[in-house]
Formats: C-alpha cells, sequence, structure tokens
C-alpha cells in the first residue's frame, strides 16, 4: 500500500519485493499536499484533481507498468465521477469503490471514451491550475456523460 509520496520514486526499488501496488489516495493526497484533510478550514487548499497530483499518479502508473506491476487504486477517489474519469484517463484500470457507488461509477466508465478523455487530461498535467475539475466537468458535459451528484 502506497501512502507517502517518497514511495513515488521507489517502484524501481519495490517491484522486485511485491506482487502488486496499491494506492492509498485518501493518505497520499494528505501527505502530498502537508495538509490534515479532516481540517475544513484547509480542505479548500487542495484537490485530488490538482494537476501536480495526477501528474504524480499518471508518473506511477508508468513504472509499475515498465515493471510488469498490478496497480490498484482505493480510498475516496475513485468513488467519486470526475475523480474516475481521470483515473481512467490516466491507465488505472483497477479502484476500489464503495458500494454504495459501484453502479453509478460503472455506468459512467462504460458511457466513456477512455482514450478521448485521455488525450484531453494529459497535456493538462502540467497545467499551473490548482484543480483540473472545471476542465473535467466541462468535458463530461460535452461528451454528455453521466455524472451524478458531482461536487
Amino acid at each position: 500500500m502506497l501512502e507517502v509520496p517518497a514511495t513515488l520514486y521507489q517502484i524501481p526499488a519495490l517491484a522486485p519485493l511485491v506482487d502488486f501496488v496499491s494506492i492509498g489516495s485518501n493518505d497520499m493526497l494528505q501527505y502530498f499536499f502537508a495538509v490534515d484533510r479532516t481540517d475544513q478550514r484547509l480542505a479548500q487548499r487542495y484537490d485530488n484533481l490538482n494537476p501536480a497530483f495526477l501528474k504524480a499518479l499518471y508518473r506511477l502508473r508508468q513504472d509499475c507498468d515498465a515493471h510488469h506491476l498490478p496497480i490498484s487504486l482505493c480510498g475516496e477517489m475513485a468513488s467519486r465521477p470526475l475523480e474516475a474519469i481521470a483515473l481512467m484517463a490516466l491507465g488505472f484500470r483497477s479502484l476500489s469503490i464503495s458500494p454504495f457507488n459501484v453502479a453509478s461509477i460503472k455506468m459512467l466508465i462504460r458511457s466513456l471514451d477512455i482514450s478521448a478523455v485521455s488525450r484531453y487530461l494529459i497535456p493538462l498535467l502540467d497545467s499551473a491550475n490548482p484543480s483540473l475539475r472545471p476542465k473535467l466537468r466541462a468535458f463530461a458535459r460535452d461528451h454528455h456523460l453521466p455524472l451524478t451528484d458531482e461536487i
């Protein structure tokens, strides 16, 4: 379980020692931004659709692929529609989703043209925007994706 940002750079060393990698997105996000995610006064200071965070996840997924290491992601991130779209665009194919959200996320993924959203999202990973949420929301709207109660 990768939950600490330092492990983002350790896949070559870890690959011979493990059978798979799972990212704990809640803790990884908290430590990535060095912010207490439970503190409501700080909650607006970061977003898991921040391009830097998404770029780190993308690189981690690429490193795992290069070492033929299965990778999955668990935590709240995969259970949210826009985040699930982003994760699929980044190449994640194994997501741990809360049981309550499985049906809606499954329907969303089935309606998604993954190559189109990948072509859209990957170039945005170098963006200076604090969040790609508005851009992904616009993509979803323009492509008639079934978003449920999106924050």
